[in-house]
């Protein structure tokens, strides 16, 4: 028999659905009948991390986040979960699978599973049906090919016997729903971004209180697509339940507060963790690298400084992470082939740092919208695992194979086929694999997928140092 999952979701469920957190507050808090927690706190391999409310807000299981609002007894927490940076991972699924036998919402043929038709009839049968989500942490997402594509679907070679022009399976990473205020584009593709949604792009023109209006009309758009979509909703949230989904995400700031090695990611001079994130300043186009800024401000290639004063620490690990970020700030990088980039600049070769594309000071996201092809989704790296689509340019005939188009499903130009949004980089160490697609494992590999894809030539030594600093974010 299938559990049964309230419409609101109790305290007790929630713990078990996340996992063992700490909240953060005194006992008095803690205690029945007083003021919910104002922070949450969760351990991972690298050592702890945080989620901190802004503006005086607070852990409110009441706010319709906690709440299935649909058909399919999901709520946004179901996949958004805050011991795993607000996302959801491998590990946190193949537990909830033992634990319900492949009954809970989080696997709904919807996208749970690896094709809305397959076979759930025996346990292994389930667990062979969402082996995507359990391996990976990958959601289902379906996608048409636009009306007006300047391509056509050539061929498909789907492992689950789904995918067609009118539903390509595209597997993803459902993104965290936190330190959302950073934010210049929403979803992977930006397919809840901006002239998608009737809203102006997120530009130096407008002023950042239309920004912020622009974002949250976003974010807005985007809970009750997720709710009508993931969580099979009948009908459209009310404004009320859109408005109080996004003010409690807006309110999140999530980063890793402590590591194994180095302790307190914000003693001595450093400062990392969420509550110095709550304190970032940020505004679209902020140390932008592809001009100056609204202010007229240059680029600043040095846009990590969490860890300045740790550089000549006594401590190994704090010296080994202050290192990471000089080498995130200033190692050289060659940026060649990458569309959206080169193509757009005109530049073949664009001398650059890992901050050229991850700008934001201390965030790690690109200051402005910077959808990019640095070819993740490339037949060169498709697992048999993958669907593999065969996208025919209508003009020239040309073709390409793809595991996933990105935003050409959203624009329909040849152009953009590839091209996704670099995601904000704090909490990285709570919420492996990495990429939209789960490509890396872990940082030791995403490190090694840029060293590659870049020749940059990364000691092995340089290699270690930047992964220790990535686990501090």
């Amino acid at each position: 028999m299938k559990p049964h999952y309230p419409y609101a979701l109790s305290l007790l469920v929630l713990s078990t659905l996340i996992g063992k957190l700490a909240l953060a507050a005194p006992p008095s808090v803690r205690s029945a009948g007083a003021s919910p927690p104002t922070a949450l706190s969760a351990r991972n391999d690298s050592g702890e991390l945080r989620t901190v409310f802004l503006n005086g807000a607070s852990l409110d299981l009441h706010n319709p986040f906690f709440q299935s609002l649909g058909t399919n007894g999901r709520a946004c927490v179901t996949c958004h979960v805050p011991a795993d940076d607000w996302t959801i991972t491998p590990q946190r699924a193949q537990a909830r699978f033992l634990a319900t036998g492949g009954h809970d919402p989080l696997f709904a043929p919807v996208d749970g599973t690896n094709s809305p038709n397959a076979d759930r009839s025996t346990l292994a049968a389930r667990w062979k049906a969402s082996s995507m989500l359990l391996r990976k942490g990958l959601i289902r997402v379906g996608i048409g090919i636009p009306d007006n594509a300047e391509f056509t679907l050539e061929a498909v070679d789907d492992p689950y016997g789904f995918a067609s022009a009118r539903e390509l399976s595209l597997f993803r990473r459902p993104l965290p729903s936190t330190n959302l205020r950073f934010l210049t584009g929403v979803m992977w593709d930006g397919r809840e971004s901006a002239t998608q949604t009737g809203t102006a792009p997120l530009s130096a023109v407008l002023t950042e209180d239309e920004n912020h209006a622009n974002l949250i009309a976003d974010l807005k758009h985007q809970v009750n697509d997720a709710t009508r979509g993931h969580a099979q909703a009948a009908f459209d949230l009310t404004e009320a339940q859109q408005q109080a989904i996004v003010d409690f995400e807006m309110a999140l700031a999530t980063a890793q507060q402590s590591d194994v090695g180095a302790g307190p990611l914000d003693t001595q001079g450093a400062q990392g963790g969420p509550a110095n994130l709550a304190r970032q300043p940020f505004y679209i186009t902020i140390n932008d690298a592809l001009g100056a800024d609204r202010f007229g401000q240059p680029f600043d290639s040095s846009a990590m400084t969490l860890y300045n004063d740790w550089l000549h620490s006594a401590n190994p690990r704090r010296a080994q992470i202050a290192r990471g970020a000089v080498l995130f700030n200033t190692k050289p990088i060659l940026i060649a082939g990458v569309a959206g980039l080169n193509d757009d600049l005109k530049q073949p070769v664009l001398a650059g740092t890992c901050t050229t594309c991850h700008d934001s000071p201390n965030v790690g996201n690109h200051s402005v919208p910077l959808a990019i092809n640095i070819g993740l989704s490339d037949a060169s790296h498709r697992t048999p695992d993958m669907p593999l689509y065969t996208l025919r340019n209508k003009q020239t005939g040309e073709t390409v194979q793809t595991t996933d188009p990105g935003r050409a499903l959203i624009t329909g130009k040849w152009a953009d086929i590839g091209k996704f949004k670099g995601p904000v980089l704090r909490g990285l160490a709570a919420r492996a694999p990495y990429f939209h697609n789960g490509l890396a494992a872990n940082l030791e590999e995403v490190v090694t997928f840029y060293d590659t894809r870049f020749h940059i030539g990364l000691t092995k030594q340089e290699k270690a140092d930047l992964v220790a600093f990535l686990k501090t974010l």
